[in-house]
């Protein structure tokens, strides 16, 4: 029966990631009918989306995992803070390329908090991704690390539909969430049971601190540039 469930739970895990590749494939298709270039660049950002998704789980933990069933881990691994970054860097270098000039991040700011809020409705069937012992009201013995991470996804989401209401911040939403994102998984991963071997600090706190830095980085170099 436990063997059934635990399929049941892995299965709906994967058919969480598919709807949420599947549906942000939707959006990008429908939005690239008037400019073809714009699939070509999704394809690009969701292909280094996986590569960066890896690399990062591998350099914050799957290098600890030295078992037998390594392989396993090494191969099913994976990390959304790795797929910002690898996703992120991989529609600007592709751009570059492609020479396309036109800017594309606020269509992000939508639809990433979205497919993150599907990848973790996955964690809660999993059981994965958990929070530390953490004694609460109601009875919890955990901290619900997995709802707080969807909840704030939620909250971006919002406040990214309002500021394109209110046409504030135009062309900087998605630079605004990997600075959101990256300070709140920073100071989020103190409370998540994840290893913590870089003096306390767990592999994902150094990359949520370089998701923080990359956004900063292009909100000021896009400010600049929109000021000129």
């Amino acid at each position: 029966m436990l063997e059934i469930l635990d399929k049941i739970s892995a299965n709906w895990y994967s058919l969480t990631m598919l709807l949420a590749i599947l549906l942000s494939a939707y959006y990008w298709i429908n939005t690239a009918r008037a400019d073809s270039q714009l699939t070509l660049i999704y394809i690009c950002a969701l292909t280094c989306a996986f590569i960066g998704a890896k690399i990062a789980y591998l350099f914050a933990e799957g290098w600890m995992h030295t078992s037998e069933d390594k392989w396993l881990h090494w191969l099913s691994g994976k990390s959304i803070t790795g797929a910002l970054i690898g996703g992120f860097l991989g529609v600007e270098v592709f751009k570059k390329i492609l020479n396309y000039h036109k800017i594309t991040g606020d269509r992000f700011a939508l639809i990433v908090p979205f497919s993150i809020i599907l990848g973790r409705l996955g964690c809660l069937t999993q059981g994965c991704c958990s929070g530390i012992p953490y004694h609460l009201p109601g009875g919890l013995e955990k901290w619900p690390a997995v709802p707080i991470e969807i909840l704030f996804n939620i909250i971006s989401i919002a406040i990214f539909l309002s500021l394109r209401t209110k046409k504030l911040q135009t062309y900087q939403h998605f630079h605004l969430y990997l600075i959101g994102y990256g300070g709140f998984r920073f100071f989020h991963e103190f409370l998540r049971s994840t290893p913590k071997p870089f003096f306390g600090f767990s592999g994902y706190q150094v990359i949520a601190l370089g998701i923080l830095s990359i956004g900063l980085i292009f909100y000021l170099k896009r400010h600049q540039h929109l000021k000129s």
